[in-house]
């Protein structure tokens, strides 16, 4: 296995434990991740270092998180477009993920992952025995990333929108999504597209809100 580098070519300050199949796990992720310095910053450029097929649910499970900070427009703000990021790359068959310098520099503290270690670690152990590789071709197969990609960019402006009490909602839904991606289950993947279009159709179509949201958008781009 080639060593990790980061996008500016440096090594990496730490290194993750893998599976037997040469790829973490999500927990062994996590728990890396959480530890060391409390105060330490995690760029986002260093967190995606040679990563391989797992890159993208990485980047999308950091992008989850703001999503369950209990502080009003924080989680919306911040996870919304980087979930944005991440489906629009898929759509586009992005096999490594393009990050903008000034976001791969920046990234969560260390106090933070700890946090969310502590909150995650007791579900992750839960969940090891039900998700594992199986279907993997719906993660493999171009068209289907592509429709993962999709509806990742249309719940990654629904979560950016100001609908009350969907915060949580939407992060536990992209949970999924990451979680399908990181322990290549496509199982898990299927059932996060049935209950994403759900929620699209719920929050989005019903409401008004991604006709609202595309109809400025639309209107600020010709103005």
């Amino acid at each position: 296995m080639p060593p990790m580098t980061t996008p500016d070519g440096s090594r990496p300050r730490w290194r993750l434990r893998r599976r037997g199949d040469g790829e973490a796990g999500t927990r062994a992720l996590l728990d890396r991740l959480a530890e060391g310095d409390p105060g330490e910053v995690l760029q986002l450029g260093d967190i995606l270092a040679g990563l391989g097929r797992q890159v993208f649910g990485m980047m999308l499970f950091l992008a989850t998180l703001p999503a369950f900070i209990p502080v009003p427009g924080v989680g919306g703000a911040v996870g919304g477009p980087l979930t944005v990021l991440v489906g629009v790359q898929l759509l586009l068959g992005l096999r490594k993920p393009w990050l903008p310098r000034f976001v791969a520099r920046r990234g969560p503290r260390r106090a933070t992952m700890q946090a969310f270690d502590r909150v995650l670690a007791p579900w992750l152990s839960r969940l090891e025995h039900l998700v594992r590789p199986r279907l993997t071709f719906l993660l493999d197969n171009r068209a289907a990333a592509m429709f993962t990609g999709l509806l990742l960019v249309l719940l990654g402006i629904l979560l950016a929108l100001p609908i009350p009490f969907t915060n949580y909602v939407f992060g536990v839904l992209l949970l999924a999504y990451a979680l399908a991606l990181l322990e290549r289950d496509g199982l898990l993947m299927l059932l996060s597209w049935i209950a994403g279009i759900a929620a699209i159709v719920f929050f989005g179509v019903l409401s008004g809100a991604l006709a609202a949201a595309a109809t400025k958008w639309l209107g600020q781009l010709l103005s």
